[in-house]
């Protein structure tokens, strides 16, 4: 399976980035933390940039492209820290649903992110999916949540909800959005390692680049490999659920989400590791990509769970 980027996909990423540079910086980005992660001005730009359309067929207004290509586009968003609902935004308007802004969750989660108060829940279980208003759930905020752009909700009672599809769509849009949120953290682990490889350049110890040195070399290298393996197995996710695929897509999104997972926390803790600690200190942005890797990574079941389903499948 060839996993070069032909000129188009190449376009797509070059363009996304661009606007990502544009739009979230990480001054921007930083600043968000006062509107629970996203605000009106950065949430147009990603909607009218077609972030959200992008799957949809051009007579819907869409650029009617598959998940390889969206996945490329959530990859980028990752290494830009890009907040908000953007997974259940994008996957809920694919299959037809016009909201502006809806989380995805599973029945019997626990926590919910990102909720405001013109937002909507889709809640995944074995019968379907289910749409909750945000007037309907009762739930209190926590305080202080592990990524700062990432409000989280504690759920204590969720209603059932109005049923707006089947179990076999159900089950689609949770391979899809595993997958997308398995792209967002390859996006992490990419960005992670450029980080811990750019300082490595620069922080002068002894008279001499650390990254002269062979245990900061082997830290670097080993980052690097776990983000090219886990973008691999992402892209491999997004190829089979785009029907060109050769082997069980189940398979295949879960073996993606385990390696981003992993991929995203180590390399999260090894660029904190290469700023000899400081990277954990408000001023220095390793420690909000370790934080948003971790969240995301909790926020969908956890890489052990991820484990053991992909034992079981074995």
């Amino acid at each position: 399976m060839n996993f070069d980027l032909d000129q188009e996909e190449r376009a797509l990423q070059a363009a996304i980035r661009d606007l990502c540079k544009g739009v979230f910086p990480m001054e921007t980005v930083r600043a968000l933390e006062t509107s629970g992660g996203v605000s009106a001005e950065t949430w147009r730009a990603l909607d009218e940039a077609g972030v959200f359309s992008l799957r949809l067929p051009e007579s819907d207004g869409g650029a009617g492209l598959g998940m390889t290509a969206a996945v490329i586009v959530f990859e980028q968003l990752g290494r830009a820290l890009v907040p908000g609902p953007l997974v259940g935004t994008h996957v809920t308007r694919s299959h037809g649903a016009p909201v502006e802004k809806l989380t995805l969750i599973s029945r019997g989660d626990q926590m919910i992110p990102y909720l405001s108060s013109s937002d909507v829940v889709g809640v995944l279980d074995a019968e379907g999916v289910w749409v909750i208003r945000q007037n309907e759930i009762a739930a209190e905020e926590i305080a202080q949540p592990l990524d700062p752009l990432t409000p989280v909700l504690r759920v204590s009672s969720l209603p059932q909800g109005k049923n707006v599809s089947d179990a076999e769509t159900a089950s689609l849009v949770r391979l899809e959005s595993t997958t997308l949120t398995a792209a967002l953290l390859v996006g992490i682990a990419s960005a992670e390692t450029d980080l811990a490889v750019a300082y490595a350049k620069e922080r002068q110890q002894f008279g001499r680049a650390i990254g002269s040195f062979q245990a900061v070399k082997h830290i670097c290298a080993d980052m690097l490999t776990r983000a090219e393996v886990a973008r691999a197995a992402v892209y491999a996710a997004g190829v089979h659920l785009d029907g060109n695929g050769d082997g069980d897509t189940a398979r295949a999104v879960t073996g993606g989400m385990l390696l981003a997972s992993e991929a995203a926390f180590a390399n999260g803790k090894a660029c904190v590791q290469v700023h000899g600690g400081m990277g954990f200190t408000w001023e220095i942005d390793a420690h909000l990509y370790l934080k948003r890797a971790a969240a995301l990574v909790a926020l969908h079941g956890g890489a052990d769970g991820y484990a053991e389903e992909m034992a079981a499948m074995l």
